[in-house]
């Protein structure tokens, strides 16, 4: 297994966390259920602990698929500098997921306001992950971006 298909296995643990993540935390805090709440955090931090995975497998990777004929180089800058602002908020956001959850743990008064504020890093870091994801695929699935030619089918009556 190379880095190419090392990235490919675990960028999608981060995205795909973040996403679930703020879900259980919404719901957690829709029925004020505290091990709900731990519950979203932990996944928050794990989608952060795996962020770190996906960003430094993405160097290599981008080593492998810029030999590739056709890929085009504006692409891969573009995804790596989503991926760079992705990274850095979401270690942001799992190092205020992990002091909200140390803070709930301890019943902290101040946990609840540090709970809405992971949940803000985490709709604006889930945000950005759509954006990143889909730099990502556009690099090597032509049909995705936008600028994608579109070939119409042909009408094939035989009246």
């Amino acid at each position: 297994m190379n880095e190419a298909h090392l990235h490919l296995v675990v960028n999608h643990m981060p995205i795909v966390g973040v996403l679930i993540g703020i879900l259980i935390l919404i719901t957690g805090l829709l029925l004020k259920r505290t091990e709900v709440k731990l519950t979203a955090l932990s996944v928050l931090i794990f989608s952060a602990i795996g962020s770190i995975f996906a960003f430094y497998t993405g160097e290599g990777a981008e080593e492998i698929v810029e030999n590739i004929a056709g890929i085009s180089e504006s692409l891969i800058h573009e995804h790596e500098e989503l991926a760079e602002s992705f990274f850095t908020l979401t270690l942001i956001m799992g190092a205020i997921a992990l002091i909200a959850f140390i803070a709930e743990i301890k019943k902290y008064k101040f946990s609840k306001y540090l709970i809405i504020f992971v949940l803000l890093l985490a709709i604006s870091d889930g945000v950005l992950a759509k954006y990143v994801g889909t730099s990502g695929g556009e690099i090597r699935h032509t049909e995705i971006r936008t600028d994608a030619i579109q070939i119409p089918l042909e009408n094939n009556d035989d009246d």
